[in-house]
């Protein structure tokens, strides 16, 4: 029973060194992705970028782009109108007649009337605005991608903050 207890006890130390090895590098990572200061000063363009792309997404860019472009496609939405008061409604329907059911077939001729003569319109809108959904379906999931991978790219050790902190930290558990 002593062997199986050395060997044993031989397995717990070497999972403990293994443990704090690995904390180690953990520590070393963290303190690599976070060392903005240390990446700004050898890659200035490369961090600038990233922060500059994070940004965008933080202020909806890609939201803003969608709605431009989608302006410029279909034009400029209209103001909504105000309505028609109920007392705007009575006097306009007054004014057509005291007969109820001569009222209804004028509305419905003349509405009738008006979806014919403004169908080509109506359907060109449609058109337009089914190619606009269409876009912003296709550059929605893009615009995720771009964002997590400039994230990562934003919070990625890079290798002389990673291998200075390992070196750092290694010295000092071996101080301890």
């Amino acid at each position: 029973m002593g062997a199986r207890t050395d060997a044993a006890r031989a397995e717990v130390v070497a999972s403990r060194q293994l443990l704090l090895e690995e904390v180690v590098r953990l520590e070393a990572a963290s303190r690599g992705a976070f060392d903005i200061k240390g990446r700004l000063m050898r890659q200035p363009a490369k961090v600038g970028l990233a922060a500059a792309g994070v940004a965008f997404l933080v202020l909806k860019g890609p939201q803003r782009l969608y709605r431009g472009t989608r302006r410029i496609v279909l034009g400029p939405r209209a103001n909504m109108p105000k309505s028609m008061l109920p007392k705007e409604i009575d006097k306009a329907l007054h004014a057509l007649g005291d007969d109820g059911e001569q009222v209804r077939g004028v509305l419905e001729r003349e509405f009738a009337a008006y979806l014919e003569s403004d169908r080509p319109r109506r359907e060109a809108r449609d058109l337009r605005g089914t190619i606009s959904e269409l876009g912003g379906n296709i550059l929605r999931p893009i615009s995720r991608e771009a964002g997590k991978r400039m994230a990562k790219q934003l919070f990625s050790p890079d290798g002389p903050s990673f291998a200075a902190a390992l070196a750092r930290l290694r010295t000092r558990r071996r101080g301890d």
